[in-house]
């Protein structure tokens, strides 16, 4: 059996876009005629171009391999150019083609991918998810009202969901660390004291934060939330300084989180050494592919960590994470987005059960694609998935971030 064919298919969800402007679908068809899918998540140019990107990287160091040769194939592709080195726009090319190659091998074999990591560990997976607007929510104050986003977190565990997500802490720019204002940090206090006297003890508390602050400034804004306990503080400063985020995890009893914009073991490993986290979010179709990820979950229960996997996408690279979540013994808990374009894509192949997923028992990845779905929404914009903002943090007006719904106007 060998790779033979490429199929790229750039999804737009619809408005508001929850899961990113566009979700990137790869389609591999074995010489045998067995199609897997795979999904590239987030990457650093426009569709169009990654898109080039993803076609070169499997006609230079996949077409006409066996699937079976994941670490073979990752190897070629790490070190792609003379590198050897994490290149995020090519694991993530990488990343979404690997996925697809293990929805092959398990199709081959008449079994599910858990069941080729090393058997299925967790019988259910713990699921969570983000606060979201209701249907009758206005959508532009949501973001800045505690009320409603407490109404929504009750909702939320109600429907069986033990852990809910959410980020009011204002901007995330490119001008990368700030001091949070003022007002961030007292809307911040506000939404964990209504969210916690709204679901109690029902519900862990996830508190978002997309690397926006500097390390001082991380700190302050992390003690004040302190006596509302939640179960983590995500990603409190930009990524590139382990360090730093190491003197935050010491400094705030809350337990650090990242690992969404991180890429293979050589990024994961200096955050589980330095102490700078102690529950890691790989995001699948970014960061290096189901194998490579498998390999740092082993390494993080060395450190006594625990994988969370990461979701801001579609449902295929969702499904990737489940087969991993369900191998593996250090799972803490895996990010969910259940929405009816969610679902209908992958025809409702996966469950969610009172708040918990169930791992599929169909071969492969266990999902059937709804490719005339896939077609009939092309992304048509020029943003890309996710953008960060130019302007800087505001002092004087206050911040309103949103919830990660890009614009629909780009």
């Amino acid at each position: 059996m060998r790779l033979q064919d490429l199929e790229i298919i750039v999804t737009a969800p619809p408005a508001p876009g929850w899961g990113g402007r566009y979700w990137i679908l790869v389609k591999l068809t074995t010489d045998t005629g067995i199609v897997g899918w795979g999904e590239c998540y987030a990457s650093s140019v426009g569709p169009k171009a990654m898109k080039a990107v993803i076609a070169d990287v499997f006609a230079r160091y996949m077409q006409g391999e066996n699937p079976e040769n994941i670490e073979l194939m990752f190897r070629r592709a790490y070190s792609s150019g003379f590198t050897q080195r994490p290149d995020l726009t090519v694991m993530g090319a990488f990343s979404g083609l690997e996925i697809a190659c293990w929805d092959i091998l398990g199709k081959a074999r008449e079994r599910p991918v858990w069941a080729l990591l090393g058997g299925r560990m967790n019988d259910r997976i713990r699921a969570y998810t983000y606060l979201y607007p209701l249907p009758h929510h206005d959508i532009t104050d949501f973001w800045t009202s505690p009320g409603i986003a407490a109404e929504t977190a009750l909702a939320m565990v109600d429907l069986g969901y033990t852990a809910v997500k959410f980020d009011p802490a204002g901007p995330y720019t490119l001008r990368g660390g700030h001091m949070p204002a003022m007002t961030d940090i007292d809307l911040s206090v506000a939404f964990c004291r209504a969210i916690r006297d709204a679901v109690g003890t029902r519900a862990d508390l996830l508190f978002g934060t997309h690397g926006q602050f500097t390390t001082a400034g991380a700190i302050r804004l992390g003690k004040a939330l302190e006596p509302y306990a939640p179960l983590w503080f995500e990603e409190p400063i930009p990524p590139d300084s382990v360090a730093e985020m190491a003197k935050v995890a010491q400094a705030v009893s809350i337990p650090v989180a990242t690992g969404e914009r991180l890429c293979t073991k050589a990024e994961f490993a200096p955050v589980l050494r330095a102490g700078a986290a102690t529950i890691l979010q790989p995001a699948l179709g970014r960061a290096g592919g189901i194998w490579e990820m498998k390999k740092v979950a082993a390494m993080a229960e060395v450190y006594n960590a625990q994988m969370a996997p990461h979701l801001y996408a579609g449902p295929v690279e969702w499904a990737a994470n489940i087969h991993l979540a369900a191998s593996i013994p250090n799972l803490l808990m895996a990010e969910t987005i259940d929405t009816p374009f969610h679902n209908a894509l992958i025809k409702n192949s996966i469950r969610i059960e009172n708040g918990f997923i169930l791992p599929p028992e169909a071969p492969g990845l266990g999902i059937e694609i709804d490719e005339d779905l896939a077609r009939a929404n092309p992304y048509t914009g020029t943003g890309l998935h996710l953008e960060m903002q130019e302007a800087p943090c505001d002092y004087a007006n206050g911040n309103a971030f949103t919830g990660g719904a890009p614009p629909q106007d780009v």
